[in-house]
């Protein structure tokens, strides 16, 4: 065993039930490509499942979740680095459970994070510290505000230099109009991070960019056409 995944699903702001069958299954594509591109490495893939489907305020549960899903990880396979990928609230989670001794990489796609107004604080970054980080953001998100994970991004930045961000142009919160691109980043960066992989050139252009330039970097059509993943 070398490395491990922790997929964290979406959700709502508020709510106490468990995840839905939906936001689990989204996961699956994701799933399907990372055990596939990681299988001669030793990658386990795993998707957590919250006590709860909400983020709830200032109980952050998927945040809690995500701390136990590491720890986890460290009881199964023992001293192995670990990714946290998100998508929408779990996007937000993996950035905030980044902190984590074991967790080497974080990726956030389509983060939700809460409009500045809404909180007094903007959410930490120094648990980023240390970390490869990276963003990926569709232009058009009406769910998610681009812009706040930009901000996001540029703050951390100034803490860690190894955070890039993606813009996917035209796309949404889903990311489907780009999908396989999406797809081909995620694999590119996670194996890149837990195995020590050179990443493809535009990942390690963007990591190496001041910012703005590496935190707008824009998601090309077609790529990892040419990577097998």
């Amino acid at each position: 065993m070398h490395g491990v995944a922790l997929l964290l699903p979406g959700g709502p702001p508020t709510g106490a039930r468990p995840p839905s069958v939906l936001a689990l299954a989204a996961q699956r594509p994701l799933v399907r490509r990372l055990a596939r591109a990681g299988a001669t490495e030793g990658l386990v893939v795993h998707v957590v499942r919250y006590r709860h489907r909400g983020w709830n305020g200032s109980a952050a549960d998927p945040v809690r979740d995500a701390h136990w899903a590491a720890d986890e990880a460290v009881r199964l396979y023992g001293d192995v680095p670990v990714c946290l990928v998100g998508t929408d609230l779990g996007g937000r989670a993996a950035l905030r459970a980044a902190g984590h001794p074991a967790v080497t990489s974080v990726l956030a796609l389509a983060p939700w994070l809460p409009e500045p107004e809404a909180v007094t604080d903007p959410d930490p970054v120094r648990q980023l510290s240390g970390r490869r980080v990276l963003l990926v953001h569709g232009t058009n998100d009406e769910h998610t505000d681009p812009d706040l994970s930009f901000r996001l991004a540029e703050r951390a930045k100034k803490v860690n230099r190894d955070v890039c961000r993606f813009e996917v142009h035209s796309d949404g919160h889903g990311l489907r109009q780009h999908r396989a691109e999406v797809l081909s980043l995620a694999v590119d960066f996670v194996l890149g991070s837990l195995f020590g992989r050179h990443y493809a050139r535009p990942v390690a252009d963007a990591l190496a960019a001041p910012p703005p330039l590496g935190l707008r970097m824009p998601l090309a059509s077609g790529f990892g056409a040419s990577l097998g993943y």
